[in-house]
């Protein structure tokens, strides 16, 4: 059948195009892959429709790019060939690409060549607009929640010229009958409708705002340079979460572990099962006590997991009233992949604690297939052990990085191998599991995956080692590195007798940080995953008690490594389904996922058996990969225990924004500026004044993670638990954070006594 062509010299605004017949109408995908024009907004009342639209764009323009289906723009893998303004970066693959030039050649079947002429560039235009990087924006569809627009956001002029040349076009653009019968002859209810209240996003303005574009794709940072992140939480309800750990056995399941003793699987679909991986609170010692640094402290899976189910943990203990260390093998149940074997547990090393802080915990293996084990330098304040400390004495094992092979035995008897190649085998003064030493209380320590393109870092170790009482510290580990302390700490002098002597070989930090940034720093991760390209080679850490998230970008050409702050929280960087604006103050961990994604774990009261812990995943709000670029394909994983569905605790941005204006402004990230927490009076339990008419020592409390830094302080310290009576504390001011009832109850009650004043104790 012939189509209906605009006659030669016949003007296209004055000639009534036909109508698409029904079937050929719904022909724009929509985000979730069906055929349709998109969520038609249709109103039978003008002034209404206007309002609706207005109040729309006013609540939810961010300024933030996003794309039609409520994620970040990419960098599309292939050329496009129809919407090719926007092959470098916005919201079309490929296929979108070509689905959408289908639709302008469909049109354009329906339209004559003049029409071609003086049409067809504004229709291009209208529809390529799907692919640009602020496409949300144009569409209004920040909020899932919220009907698109059938047509995107244009500029007033720019309106005015289509209209005039090509408005019987619109009954070709849109299947929305409340547009094709109010706007096909009235430029002004049209152009009011496809209007944006800022002017700066609508087509064809957006292509020239320089401030828009200039960086459009990379981390966006703030006016003072904090690059603004984003988080999804992905688990809560979680006692002092102290790790989270993948068995890099194709399963994609995630392994978090709890201070008491607990490790509790979680799987891809969010869900965590009822029944715990390992349940060993019985043997692990831990308490109630604010900031205790023992317990469940370090996690592993063998790197041929998937082969020989084996797996290793560090934790405290209690033997025979002394305590300790242990690094013990375990094995997975035969019967069933998501339990632990309780009996099948092989000690490989125990080391006796003088003190109840400074126990280390980290566990993992390197690239060479070797586990390194990170110890603490035995605990009290500026280690005082012997002449040198525990940190400078080769003979023992505190203090120390050591390397062991777990596949072979000694001949001496010991369970486990020493790798031939370790730096101080052939040292008789030495213990030969040593692979580096001086270090102080390192907690959390990572594997550098590598590029994922040129494999460049791979293989790299990077530690947090907590300072005494002037600098936090970030170190890459290298064999037979000595890390300085106690003579140095950070690149200061503390030991000022030992530091005149020491070595100018000592492995300095690659970054350090005083006392106004933070107290107690928690090691992060090299970024290698694949959602997020922009973070690729960022070292990020954060600070348990500041709360402060960082990030160290290397220079390849100096070999420095400059830190910046990062900002979370910001509605306009954030206003996406699913991210959150806030998360918990005390930052204990940082993990990654099989996959690379980067997560870290933090709580609002830092005490083993407080259920207020949650697990956050980092997400960049300017980029993504592209769409099927990252999916993974999980092995499907037999579960004899219940699931228990994954239930958010915190309010998107989203849901802060769609709040009544008379509600509470969202809680702004601890991130943002290095502001002293809101105080608090905690009284422990376990901390009881003395009464034998002595004026009760007034002492400073510092609420730590299980690794505490515990500077020097002047006379005797208060005895919180047997080994802490050698425990320094400072001063700290602590958020009030929600408390089990009971205790709740009693906390209100001692508020009330007049100058009733208590310090948070370890």
């Amino acid at each position: 059948m012939n189509k209906p062509y605009l006659k030669d010299g016949q003007n296209l605004n004055t000639f009534g195009l036909r109508r698409f017949p029904e079937e050929k109408v719904n022909v724009w995908p929509d985000i979730n892959g069906s055929s349709s024009s998109g969520v038609s907004f249709s109103c039978p009342n003008y002034f209404l429709c206007f309002t609706f639209l207005l109040l729309c764009q006013i609540g939810l323009l961010m300024g933030h790019p996003q794309c039609l289906d409520y994620g970040p723009p990419f960098q599309p893998p292939l050329h496009l060939e129809f919407c090719s303004a926007y092959e470098k970066f916005g919201c079309c693959d490929q296929e979108k690409d070509n689905s959408i030039a289908a639709k302008y050649w469909e049109i354009m079947d329906y339209i004559s060549p003049q029409g071609h002429r003086l049409c067809g560039r504004y229709i291009k235009d209208i529809l390529c607009q799907e692919c640009s990087p602020y496409a949300a924006h144009l569409y209004d569809a920040e909020n899932p929640q919220t009907p698109l627009r059938n047509l995107p956001g244009l500029c007033s002029d720019y309106c005015s010229e289509f209209h005039f040349n090509c408005h019987s076009a619109i009954t070709l653009l849109t299947n929305d009958k409340h547009i094709q019968e109010c706007c096909e002859r009235n430029k002004t209810r049209f152009c009011n409708l496809l209007n944006l209240q800022d002017q700066d996003y609508c087509f064809p303005n957006i292509l020239k705002n320089t401030d828009l574009n200039r960086n459009l794709g990379s981390v966006v940072e703030d006016p003072k340079g904090c690059l603004q992140l984003c988080l999804t939480e992905v688990a809560n309800g979680l006692r002092n979460p102290v790790l989270m750990v993948h068995a890099n056995d194709d399963t994609h399941r995630m392994f978090i572990a709890e201070q008491v003793g607990m490790v509790w699987v979680y799987l891809p679909d969010g869900s965590r099962l009822e029944e715990p991986f390992l349940d060993i609170k019985k043997i692990v010692l831990a308490s109630p006590w604010i900031g205790d640094e023992r317990g469940f402290l370090g996690m592993a899976f063998h790197p041929k997991y998937k082969y020989n189910g084996k797996f290793y943990i560090y934790y405290s203990y209690m033997d025979k009233k002394v305590e300790k260390i242990r690094i013990s093998e375990l094995k997975v149940l035969a019967s069933d992949v998501n339990k632990a074997d309780p009996h099948s547990e092989r000690n490989l090393l125990e080391l006796e604690e003088p003190a109840a802080n400074h126990n280390g915990g980290q566990l993992l293996f390197g690239v060479d297939g070797y586990m390194y084990l990170f110890t603490g330098d035995g605990g009290k304040a500026g280690d005082p052990f012997g002449k040198f400390g525990n940190a400078q004495n080769k003979s023992t094992l505190l203090g120390k990085v050591l390397r062991i092979d777990v596949d072979g035995k000694n001949p001496g008897g010991k369970p486990y191998h020493i790798p031939p190649d370790n730096p101080f085998v052939s040292d008789p003064k030495a213990l030969p599991e040593i692979y580096a030493y001086g270090v102080r209380n390192m907690w959390r320590c990572t594997v550098d995956r590598g590029d994922p393109v040129t494999d460049k870092g791979r293989g790299r170790i990077f530690c947090g080692d907590v300072g005494q009482n002037r600098f936090e510290e970030i170190d890459i580990i290298v064999k037979g590195g000595n890390y300085g302390w106690r003579a140095k700490e950070g690149f200061e002098c503390y030991d000022t007798k030992l530091c005149r002597n020491s070595s100018l070989d000592d492995v300095l930090p690659i970054f350090a940080y005083g006392r106004k940034v933070g107290k107690s720093v928690t090691g992060g991760y090299i970024y290698r995953g694949c959602e997020s390209p922009n973070l690729n080679g960022l070292y990020i850490f954060g600070d348990f008690m500041s709360g402060r998230l960082m990030a160290l970008q290397e220079d390849e050409r100096t070999n420095k490594w400059k830190k910046q702050d990062i900002c979370i929280g910001s509605t306009k960087a954030c206003a996406f389904p699913g991210l959150i604006s806030s998360y918990n103050k005390f930052i204990i961990s940082f993990a990654e996922d099989e996959a690379g994604e980067l997560y870290f774990m933090a709580t609002s009261y830092p005490s083993a058996y407080a259920p207020y812990g949650s697990l956050y995943k980092f997400v960049d709000p300017a980029r993504r990969a592209p769409p099927g670029k990252c999916k993974q394909k999980p092995v499907p994983v037999k579960t004899k225990s219940k699931h228990v569905p994954f239930v958010p605790l915190a309010k998107t941005v989203l849901e802060l924004l769609n709040e009544p204006s008379t509600t509470k402004p969202p809680k702004k990230s601890y991130a943002k500026k290095s502001k002293k927490p809101v105080s608090t009076q905690t009284k422990g339990s376990a901390v009881k004044k003395k009464q034998s008419g002595q004026a009760s020592q007034k002492t400073k409390a510092r609420i730590s993670k299980p690794n505490l830094d515990l500077p020097k302080q002047k006379g005797k310290t208060p005895k919180v638990s047997p080994k802490t009576k050698s425990s320094q504390f400072i001063k700290t001011k602590m958020k009030p954070s929600p408390l089990p009832k009971k205790r709740a109850a009693e906390e209100k009650s001692q508020k009330k006594q007049k100058g009733a004043r208590s310090r948070s104790r370890l």
